[in-house]
């Protein structure tokens, strides 16, 4: 039975005329078969219950109400023999609601508290950076100079003027580590904190695209406040399923060329 049909019961004596002429029983178990088949809510019963008089008594029925009860909360409650299905109903519905509010707001919580934690791992994550970066710079700064001090001490085997000679002669003498191993270990802490820029640029990107994910879901449950909210269990984060596609996509396109070749 649409829905249609029965808010426009107002008028049914007009252009349903064998239908208005229906009993009431035959009325009530259709109600009843749109409860059992969920395709009548609480909101579809409230609706007709204003259309008319008649329909205003028939959805009154307790039978309707405690269908609904039964359908929509269907966990054992405590009740009193006194109460009716429909305030029981309205009694549940408000338990209910209050439930999927603070669900939501404890939902909230959590994707802010994700959040900010992920705010704090970028923090974190800048100032290595930056860190790694001013070593990077330092090593820089001392291996061209250590460079200059063994060309200088090279030039002092050959032929020079004495002003150029003496300024060689002071810069090796100020030297007081070995060049040729200080030299060889600046170039392996360089190449190791490139290493870590990569590492720590690389885990930038992906905390950053969690952060944003965070951000959109925090977006969307503000939206909708009255969702089901559940406890999120470890899972794949979009920015890892979309990079394992694309590294999936990557290694098969080699395969497709060699193929098509």
């Amino acid at each position: 039975m649409p829905k249609e049909l029965l808010l426009r019961s107002g008028k049914l004596s007009l252009e349903f005329p064998k239908m208005s002429s229906l009993p009431d029983e035959l009325w009530t178990r259709i109600l009843e078969i749109g409860i059992e088949t969920r395709g009548f809510t609480f909101k579809d019963l409230c609706c007709i219950s204003i259309s008319s008089r008649r329909f205003h008594r028939l959805s009154a029925e307790d039978s309707l109400w405690n269908r609904l009860l039964s359908s929509d909360f269907p966990l054992p409650f405590p009740t009193s023999s006194s109460s009716s299905s429909r305030s029981l109903y309205k009694f549940r519905f408000q338990r209910d609601k209050e439930r999927r509010i603070a669900a939501h707001r404890r939902a909230v919580l959590r994707k802010e508290s994700q959040i900010a934690e992920h705010s704090r791992k970028l923090r974190d994550i800048e100032t290595r950076m930056s860190r790694e970066t001013t070593r990077m710079r330092e090593s820089v700064v001392e291996l061209f100079n250590l460079r200059r001090i063994r060309q200088a001490s090279v030039a002092l085997n050959v032929w020079q003027p004495e002003v150029v000679r003496g300024r060689q002669k002071q810069m090796v003498e100020q030297c007081v580590v070995p060049a040729e191993s200080r030299i060889h270990a600046l170039e392996m802490e360089l190449r190791l904190c490139k290493q870590q820029i990569m590492g720590l640029e690389k885990s930038f990107k992906d905390e950053k695209c969690r952060l944003d994910t965070a951000n959109e879901e925090l977006v969307s449950m503000k939206y909708h406040p009255v969702r089901e909210y559940k406890p999120e269990r470890g899972g794949k984060s979009e920015c890892t399923v979309k990079q394992k596609k694309l590294k999936r996509f990557n290694s098969c396109e080699p395969e497709s060329i060699s193929s098509n070749i």
